[in-house]
């Protein structure tokens, strides 16, 4: 899961910073003779990287669910006592505030894009400002989020491995593999 989810952690956040970087060089309307990208260009890849950080995201609350599943039934089934899955709901609950602010804080983000944009009925002359700051905590807040995540999905992967290495002892002393 290590390679993973760091190499989609990667692709993500380069995304977001894409879409950061597109939205420098977006076309004022407002200026005569301006140069840059079409609005439509900054949207799309905004689009495209809200929705892979999303699924970033998604993933890791997926591995902790399954592999939360799978301690808590290995534990009971070879009596390995609590521990290994206290410290597992430990670590999934250390990720997921940092998951939720990254979620809604792209989606807020996305929200003041959108008022910000010349063609939207909503008139808040501030709109432009509140989406860039905005753009920059949601960029700062992935990539924090994303390392904290690498570090616990880290720890998740060696509480595996300890409860594997116990169960083959367990599985050896009682006869149970053939190898």
């Amino acid at each position: 899961m290590n390679r993973i989810f760091s190499t989609l952690a990667v692709i993500s956040n380069l995304g977001l910073m894409a879409t950061f970087l597109l939205g420098w060089a977006v076309i004022s309307p407002g200026i005569e003779g301006a140069t840059g990208l079409p609005l439509s260009v900054h949207f799309l890849c905004a689009l495209a990287a809200l929705t892979l950080t999303m699924l970033v995201h998604a993933i890791v609350l997926t591995y902790f669910m399954g592999t939360g599943r799978w301690i808590e039934e290995t534990s009971q089934a070879y009596k390995l006592g609590i521990d290994s899955r206290e410290e597992n709901i430990k670590l999934k609950y250390q990720t997921m505030p940092g998951m939720v602010a990254c979620i809604v804080l792209l989606i807020v983000t996305g929200g003041f894009g959108a008022v910000a944009d010349p063609g939207s009925s909503v008139n808040l002359s501030s709109a432009k400002v509140i989406h860039m700051l905005l753009a920059c905590a949601s960029l700062l807040a992935n990539v924090t989020v994303s390392v904290i995540e690498y570090q616990t999905i880290q720890r998740n992967g060696r509480l595996v491995d300890e409860i594997m290495s116990s169960v083959k002892a367990i599985r050896r002393e009682r006869g149970l593999d053939t190898e």
